[in-house]
């Protein structure tokens, strides 16, 4: 899902700057490594250890799929080993690039490669207004990355909302989605997870691993008058003040 933190480079790119000053660039992880704790918690930050040597390439931002790309129209394949180098690679490529494109979350088919593995976040400042302590947990996630998952729906209840895509730039659309759910996969480690989520939550989790069975949201809209550019969205505002 679409949300303004843009992260620079030197001009041959991450890759090159780890490679080529390797001494500048260890306090560079480390800045990385803070960034990630203070607002992901420890799944963030447990991606970027400087002090471990790695035998893999340091991250990098990913090019994103944009709608009309048949690898967004495609379902994608289950992940045999979630240790293996090459998907720890592309766990923290992802997560760089969605932090970068400033996203709720990322599918790896959004990056071209056809595997279930989503990363994501749900932030407590977008949960709904008026929560109690005791919900938030449902309405709200930490930095959250999740391998071959699965949705269950916990109840019919199903609600519209708001929607954006770094796969579908510049619109919003309203898109219905089940309020209550409990989802299911597995984590880097190789360890079973589940969770329960409700509200943005449930509605970003939802949003993603429609990416791993070929779904962009406007797919899922009951209608298309509701498709609208971000940049427009002051006439709703508008309309709802008069």
């Amino acid at each position: 899902m679409a949300s303004a933190h843009k992260t620079s480079y030197p001009e041959d790119g991450p890759r090159e700057a780890g490679r080529l000053i390797p001494d500048l660039w260890e306090p560079v992880q480390q800045r990385i490594v803070d960034y990630q704790l203070f607002h992901f918690g420890f799944w963030g930050a447990a991606l970027y250890q400087p002090g471990v040597k790695r035998h893999i390439r340091p991250m990098a931002i990913l090019k994103i799929a944009r709608m009309g790309h048949p690898v967004l129209l495609a379902k994608a394949e289950l992940i045999s080993d979630p240790k293996a180098s090459e998907i720890q690679q592309l766990i923290e490529d992802m997560v760089e690039t969605m932090v970068d494109a400033n996203g709720a979350g990322l599918a790896a088919p959004q990056v071209h490669v056809p595997l279930r593995l989503v990363v994501f976040q749900a932030p407590a400042e977008r949960a709904d207004e008026g929560i109690g302590e005791e919900e938030k947990y449902d309405h709200t996630a930490p930095l959250t990355i999740l391998i071959n998952p699965e949705i269950t729906p916990v109840s019919d209840d199903i609600v519209e909302g708001w929607e954006g895509c770094l796969s579908v730039p510049g619109l919003r659309g309203l898109v219905p989605r089940h309020s209550h759910i409990h989802y299911r996969g597995t984590t880097p480690d190789g360890e079973k997870f589940e969770r329960e989520a409700r509200g943005f939550h449930a509605r970003v989790v939802q949003h993603e691993c429609d990416h791993l069975d070929g779904i962009l949201y406007p797919h899922r809209m009951r209608d298309l008058s509701s498709l609208i550019f971000e940049s427009e969205i002051r006439h709703l505002v508008e309309d709802v003040e008069t």
